[in-house]
């Protein structure tokens, strides 16, 4: 495995592919997400575009808190940390856990949440591209405990306009 100190976006989607390897995000390689989610982070910088393609990583592979933490620095793995669901029997207990945990951030740790809701709009603008509708669905239904969670008004409002209409009933795709 390559080690790297340098905490640049490019580092970090290098040791994100490494590490998801072959895995998939729906039809295309799991990249597409990262460089998805990446790409909605320009605009908050560079440390952003790092947690941005490592936020899966821990929860994702192999990788620990530990080895991003060596690699990219501490914020960067307590941002992962943050972002990493966890443990729980079920989606819904897994994300409870991590709607609380996103609550209390606060500081520098709440880059975590800008991330956070660039993850989100990915995933929600996959959707309805895609037309997944049952997993639309749950990111609208989980929407207000996740917005109650993870929002900071003026953090990165971009997002949340944009992620709140594309949840809005008009954007549901066709069943």
């Amino acid at each position: 495995m390559t080690t790297t100190n340098s905490s640049t976006p490019e580092a970090a989607r290098a040791y994100a592919v490494e590490m998801h390897g072959d895995q998939k995000y729906g039809v295309h390689p799991y990249v597409h997400h990262l460089d998805a989610v990446a790409a909605l982070l320009l605009p908050y910088g560079e440390q952003a575009r790092v947690v941005g393609f490592l936020h899966d990583v821990v929860e994702d592979t192999e990788a620990t808190v530990a080895d991003v933490q060596s690699r990219f620095g501490d914020l960067v793995a307590r941002c992962v940390a943050l972002l990493t669901d966890a443990p729980g029997a079920n989606r819904k207990e897994r994300k409870a856990k991590t709607y609380a945990a996103l609550a209390k951030v606060t500081g520098d740790e709440e880059l975590a949440l800008v991330v956070k809701a660039a993850d989100r709009l990915a995933n929600v603008r996959a959707c309805v591209a895609d037309g997944h509708r049952t997993l639309w669905n749950t990111y609208h239904g989980e929407h207000p405990t996740f917005k109650a969670a993870a929002f900071r008004a003026g953090q990165c409002d971009p997002l949340w306009v944009e992620l709140d209409t594309l949840l809005s009933p008009a954007h549901m795709p066709a069943a």
